[in-house]
């Protein structure tokens, strides 16, 4: 989008939110709050911009009768290119999901019980993490193993500021290695195995539209570790989504209803990361980086225990402050991963400019 048609819609927004009646819709309102506060930062770099631009041609017009003001000048001209840098940057097409919460579901792969005992790993490190931001987090369902761990656990990660969680956590989709001795495990031998992650971002009810026949909902009894029964009631919910053959349950809920809406929750964004993730297919996946297999040779990344050391391998980073990373501080990590797109865009806008 070209810089007069953010500025109109810029202006278009603050009218919108200055209107009472958008505020009685508080799902409208935090979506165009949301918005607003993306293209704030593009609004006041080039109005400053255009400020220092318009401060610059008046000091030169009267550098010749006042030397003061050629001084002026030269400092203004410096600060000029700095300015047109950063509108650049901030002009890059950014994903349309980043101002959207996400959910995140972490399986364990291979490895068995040690795979488990490391998703559950991982799920404390983005609660952990979330907690760090301010955001708040919901378990909307989880299958727990029987040494604590979790053989599927899905969590809910919503932002309570103007930053979706979705732009921090959209690379963390795909498959974690872990290279440590298991708990597990006698003769102190290391052993590799791996957890998968989903990362979506969530979908209101109104963005994907759910024929009601497609579905088949089936109930059942909710179980824990080892096969035992939760409650005594079919309160659990498995929804078959026929056309695409997407499957999702939830049992965390007291109620059938509770587990069926949530189930829903789960099943609306994943259609939708299905179709995105067509529509983009010609044109090399952004989310390519996400797998849907949990195999130990499709990695993302390394955590290394013996070597505290933790490897993204797509950005090549790499730190050894792994017991620090487990405790929540993925901020480093996550940011190589920002600093790499953001220059992987600015070299395709530059080409396409």
């Amino acid at each position: 989008m070209k810089l007069d048609e953010l500025l109109k819609e810029y202006a278009e927004l603050e009218a919108m939110l200055a209107d009472p009646a958008v505020h009685a819709d508080q799902n409208k309102a935090r979506t165009i709050g949301r918005r607003y506060a993306q293209l704030s930062p593009i609004v006041a770099t080039y109005r400053e911009l255009e400020a220092v631009r318009d401060d610059l041609g008046t000091a030169r017009e009267l550098a010749g009768e006042d030397p003061a003001f050629a001084v002026e000048a030269e400092e203004l001209a410096a600060r000029v290119p700095a300015l047109e840098e950063r509108l650049k940057h901030l002009l890059i097409p950014r994903d349309p999901n980043d101002t959207k919460d996400i959910l995140m579901e972490i399986k364990a792969g291979e490895g068995g019980e040690e795979s488990a005992l490391f998703a559950g790993d991982l799920l404390r490190m983005y609660l952990r993490y979330a907690e760090r931001a301010g955001w708040k987090t919901e378990i909307i369902d989880s299958q727990p193993s029987d040494l604590g761990g979790y053989k599927d656990v899905t969590v809910a990660i919503k932002s309570k500021g103007d930053e979706g969680v979705w732009s921090r956590l959209k690379f963390e989709g795909g498959v974690h290695r872990v290279q440590r001795v298991p708990a597990t495990e006698s003769q102190g031998r290391i052993h590799t195995s791996a957890a998968g992650v989903l990362v979506y971002p969530e979908v209101e009810e109104v963005d994907v539209q759910i024929d009601p026949n497609d579905l088949r909902i089936d109930v059942f009894r909710s179980g824990g570790p080892g096969g035992q029964s939760v409650n005594t009631t079919d309160s659990a919910v498995r929804i078959t989504h026929l056309p695409t053959g997407v499957v999702v349950s939830c049992q965390n809920e007291k109620s059938q209803l509770q587990n069926k809406e949530t189930a829903m929750r789960v099943l609306r964004a994943r259609l939708q990361a299905i179709a995105e993730e067509e529509a983009a297919a010609e044109a090399a996946a952004e989310r390519k980086s996400q797998v849907r297999t949990v195999d130990r040779s499709e990695r993302i990344r390394t955590y290394n225990f013996p070597e505290n050391r933790i490897s993204d391998h797509r950005v090549g980073f790499k730190a050894y402050n792994l017991d620090h990373v487990l405790d929540g501080e993925l901020s480093a990590v996550i940011q190589a991963l920002l600093d790499a797109e953001t220059a992987e865009k600015l070299a395709s806008h530059s080409s396409t400019s």
